[in-house]
């Protein structure tokens, strides 16, 4: 995974925390490069990826633990400035001396923090004898610190809540500064960058826009690359990157599954071959996708029947450019990290619709995945840098599957046009009352459910619609959109007088637990 750069970089040793990809962000939102890798695979690279300093995440392990995820002495021994986080505070001081013990009291979600010593881990923070909110999530207690160090912060079940060693510019925090439930968590890991690392903060999406169009430059050469659109904003914005790039060598293919939303197709031909110029093969293939669909029920069934369709119909129009070398995609970091995470690889069942770590054998093409050192607000960003719209950029996440996985049960072509109609008019209500921005992720759901109602004189038995809206800062964690009740009663009025099918419409206040990967 590692990636040839001149950018200053950190790196994060992960220790399976189902938040790791939150430091990462913390540090990128920084100004600082990052890269994840595994706790068993970090001895080996570090000399070559050369970092500047070091994170060593979480993990739901004990260090108790005989089989416990693990590092030597060695990246301690580097001389490296070091940040040591909830269980890589535990095992710091387990590798250099000091006690962690079982059998205390846990400590689970906001604790305040009693901060005791000024540190210039915590500069800008409350003072000495003051309070800060923090999160923990821990069972062990480390009950000894090693020679060397010292405590600069304390909290009711974590007495060695924060420790440093100054002159080696060593820290361990017994809390996670990255959740955004830790309030000055993002100043605190800035304080380690900056005052403690003492490094510039070179990471721009300018920066990486140069330079990834002269690596696509140099991977490529004079070769053709096929992109496959899916509509989304990931790889919209690597066909523009790699057209910025290497201009007509690129044609993009964009398969209709017949399960996007409405308008979009019209949306995203007009984008790339009106305003882009970007050669595009526009493949309408959804009665292909509803007619393999037709009587399957099972949720993962769908994602695995329209992800082969989709590698079987791409690739029949792959084999008519001729010359056609390579492949883009629009791979992002999490992908990358997930499918090589260090507590037990490819997330299978959860991102069973991506392709994430090669193509099928029978296809014959070189990848190009220009957005794979990037999280999705960076790729965001990117686009924005690229000149595309921001009203696009913006857009909220779709998934693959499309509106298939939102048709719980069968799917046909009267629930397909049920649901988009629905859909078009949530969106639509949501940006006339300025909420679009506000929201994360907002859709509709075509429950397989149908209730009794009355509409004027008559008696109905017509399908039940969820409508969802989450807010979230990370994509990570979220919780639901507390709506206006005005705007949620005018949404769920037009719904139920301009889309026939449809005779009662909820709201989702369903929150998103830390960890699971995607709202869909």
């Amino acid at each position: 995974m590692t990636t040839e750069t001149n950018h200053q970089r950190v790196l994060i040793v992960d220790f399976g925390s189902q938040v790791t990809q939150l430091i990462a962000r913390r540090v990128r939102e920084a100004g600082v490069y990052c890269e994840i890798h595994p706790f068993d695979k970090v001895e080996a690279l570090v000399d070559d990826y050369k970092p500047s300093a070091i994170i060593l995440s979480g993990g739901p392990a004990s260090v108790l633990e005989a089989d416990s995820p693990r590092i030597g002495r060695k990246l301690f021994d580097l001389g490296l400035p070091m940040l040591c986080v909830c269980y890589g505070e535990q095992l710091l001081c387990d590798v250099l001396g000091g006690k962690v013990e079982g059998g205390h009291a846990g400590e689970f979600g906001r604790a305040e923090l009693t901060i005791g010593k000024t540190s210039p881990l915590f500069a800008g923070l409350a003072g000495i004898g003051e309070l800060e909110t923090v999160w923990m999530s821990h069972g062990d207690r480390v009950t000894q610190i090693p020679e060397g160090f010292e405590v600069i912060a304390t909290s009711t079940g974590a007495p060695f809540a924060a420790i440093a060693d100054d002159a080696r510019k060593i820290y361990g925090v017994q809390f996670h500064p990255e959740v955004v439930h830790t309030v000055n968590g993002a100043k605190i890991y800035r304080n380690f960058l900056y005052n403690i690392a003492g490094l510039k903060g070179d990471w721009t999406m300018a920066a990486f826009r140069q330079e990834m169009v002269q690596k696509i430059r140099d991977q490529v050469g004079g070769g053709k690359v096929i992109c496959g659109l899916s509509g989304g904003v990931d790889s919209s914005v690597a066909a523009v990157l790699i057209h910025e790039a290497i201009g007509s060598q690129l044609t993009c293919v964009y398969v209709d599954t017949g399960l996007m939303r409405k308008g979009e197709s019209e949306q995203v031909v007009g984008l790339f071959r009106d305003h882009y110029n970007i050669p595009l093969i526009h493949v309408d293939a959804g009665d292909m996708f509803l007619g393999e669909l037709a009587g399957v029920s099972d949720p993962e069934t769908k994602r695995k029947t329209i992800g082969k369709l989709f590698i079987d119909v791409f690739d029949r129009e792959a084999a008519k450019i001729e010359g056609a070398e390579f492949l883009a995609q629009g791979t992002l970091y999490p992908d990358v990290v997930e499918s090589v995470s260090a507590r037990g690889g490819p997330s299978a069942v959860i991102k069973s619709h991506h392709n994430v770590g090669g193509l099928p054998d029978f296809m014959k093409l070189k990848l190009v995945e220009p957005l794979r050192e990037l999280f999705k607000d960076e790729v965001r960003a990117l686009g924005v840098e690229l000149g595309l719209h921001p009203d696009f950029v913006g857009r909220h996440p779709f998934p693959g599957p499309g509106l298939a996985i939102r048709i719980p049960g069968e799917i046909t072509p009267e629930k397909v046009a049920v649901l988009q109609d629905a859909d078009a008019i949530y969106l639509e209500e949501i940006r006339k009352a300025g909420l679009y921005d506000k929201i994360w992720q907002a859709f509709a759901v075509l429950l397989p459910v149908k209730t009794v109602g009355v509409m004027g004189d008559a008696r109905t038995y017509e399908n039940v619609l969820a409508l969802r809206a989450v807010t979230s800062t990370d994509g990570m964690t979220a919780d639901f959109f507390e709506f206006p009740w005005d705007v949620l009663g005018k949404i769920a009025t037009r719904i139920i007088n301009e889309v026939r099918g449809v005779n009662r419409v909820v709201y989702d206040v369903t929150s998103k637990p830390p960890g699971t990967i995607e709202w869909e």
